[in-house]
């Protein structure tokens, strides 16, 4: 039987927002939980988002944000990954804005979105339940 391999996933913070603490505490429990996790740190553009997770092949993206653009930069790294055929890839989402912006995310294409307070193990459930690994493709 072919073991599947780890799931890969990025957690990006994308915009203007320093504020990591979130993102850090999410990396370490799906790492915890057994997936691969690339972080890319703060300040990230949508495009570098996209570019790096395409780069590293990863299954899902976790998006982190404090800073309120969430409506611009969440639409726009699933607008990214549509333009580059890589629409299979995972969009969930975390941090803190209004709650009646969250069916208007899921309409765009994140597929979750976890607020404040969630609990870590109900997130890499979710993940686990959720998300499968993306086909190899081959050349």
């Amino acid at each position: 039987m072919e073991q599947e391999r780890k799931l890969r996933i990025l957690i990006a913070k994308p915009g203007l927002d320093g504020h990591d603490r979130g993102a850090r505490v999410i990396a370490r429990a799906f790492r915890d939980a057994g997936f691969e996790v690339i972080y890319t740190g703060c300040h990230q553009t949508p495009e570098q988002i996209v570019s790096t997770a395409i780069q590293e092949d990863v299954d899902m993206i976790g998006l982190s944000i404090l800073s309120g653009a969430h409506t611009y930069s969440f639409p726009r790294v699933i607008e990214l990954l549509k333009m580059n055929q890589a629409e299979d890839i995972t969009v969930i989402g975390g941090g803190i804005f209004p709650l009646e912006d969250i069916p208007r995310l899921k309409e765009t294409g994140i597929k979750e979105i976890f607020e404040p307070g969630a609990k870590l193990h109900d997130i890499t459930t979710w993940v686990k339940e959720n998300v499968k690994p993306r086909k190899a493709i081959t050349g």
